[in-house]
């Protein structure tokens, strides 16, 4: 059987590099007509064929699917897309489609690099959960050759075809609970343009202290992670504020884990003293003695959208490009108590 012929075999002969080989075979800007024509001679002359055309020649209309998280949100306590990946491939499987994970190191992001699975075209469409910096958005836009779908994750900018939580009205909901409770000193906990759910998620608050009239204070936003790296900081961030709100709406579970045991070490009961809520519904087992109230993110409905999208984006079938907002709801658990 014939050895697959790779973007990289082209780029080694013509003396380029795999992304621009991409732009020229998919069409893309950014190439001179010179370098574009020696590239398609070069791939016509080794049987060089897009996946995406191979398998719409087929009539069973399945597709391969290549999965990319980066590594920086797959330490041991942010599993939480472990589980997410884990939906996509039991969705994928049901359409009859395979996926394939590749985890992007740090490395090869921050010297934007293509994945290997585009390099190596093995795949026809590529589902991107989390979040990349803004410069390897651009190359999998741009370079990849396949269509992206941006899951868990959007900007304004690159990742626009995206399919996210409602994380503004999920914390508007969470805001509006603790008040419904009595609380009317409500801080926010999550280091504000980290990500674009951490942002989303504080306007949904801010939202609902201003419809009850509730005071702001800049003392009460509450760093939670170092913006560059996306890391949670215990020690350098997450400080505790002089004057204590009776209420904290954190960005995500994780989060409110760590708060409740900072808490805890310095006195305070959970949620005798104060209320902790925090989003997602998903924490790592053994994290925290006490059940946080939370707005539980749909991963299955998520996963669903995904998958729909990137078949139809790959098939042409009519498809619309745009963010898909999908609804979760507000799980009361041990967290929080009336005031």
């Amino acid at each position: 059987m014939a050895k697959a012929v790779k973007l990289a075999d082209i780029a080694e002969i013509v003396g380029v590099s795999t992304v621009t080989v991409s732009k020229a075979l998919s069409g893309q800007k950014g190439v001179s007509e010179e370098v574009r024509e020696r590239i398609r001679q070069v791939a016509d002359e080794l049987g060089y064929k897009q996946p995406s055309m191979v398998k719409k020649s087929q009539p069973n209309r399945s597709y391969n699917l290549g999965i990319l998280i980066s590594e920086r949100f797959l330490d041991k306590y942010e599993s939480f897309y472990w589980q997410m990946y884990q939906a996509v491939a039991t969705k994928a499987t049901a359409k009859e489609c395979f996926t394939m994970l590749e985890v992007i190191s740090i490395e090869d992001e921050e010297e934007e690099r293509l994945p290997k699975l585009v390099q190596e075209r093995k795949v026809d469409g590529i589902i991107v959960i989390g979040n990349v910096t803004d410069g390897y958005l651009k190359i999998l836009n741009h370079g990849s050759g396949v269509p992206v779908i941006y899951l868990d994750y959007y900007n304004g900018r690159e990742a626009s075809d995206s399919v996210i939580s409602n994380s503004y009205y999920g914390t508007y909901e969470l805001t509006n609970y603790l008040y419904q409770m009595g609380h009317r000193k409500i801080a926010y906990v999550g280091t504000l343009l980290a990500t674009e759910s951490i942002t989303d998620r504080y306007f949904g608050y801010q939202k609902a202290l201003l419809e009850h009239g509730l005071e702001y204070r800049k003392d009460w936003i509450i760093d939670d992670r170092h913006i560059e790296t996306g890391k949670i900081d215990v020690v350098n961030m997450l400080k505790l504020p002089k004057d204590m709100p009776t209420a904290f709406v954190c960005n995500c579970d994780l989060t409110a884990s760590m708060l409740i045991k900072k808490l805890e070490e310095n006195g305070y009961r959970i949620p005798q003293d104060i209320s902790v809520v925090g989003f997602d519904n998903y924490l790592y087992p053994g994290l925290s003695d006490v059940k946080i109230t939370t707005y539980e993110v749909d991963i299955k409905e998520m996963a669903r959208r995904a998958i729909h999208n990137i078949v139809k984006k790959i098939s042409n079938d009519n498809y619309k490009p745009g963010v898909t907002v999908v609804e979760g709801r507000l799980v009361c658990k041990e967290s929080v108590a009336r005031v």
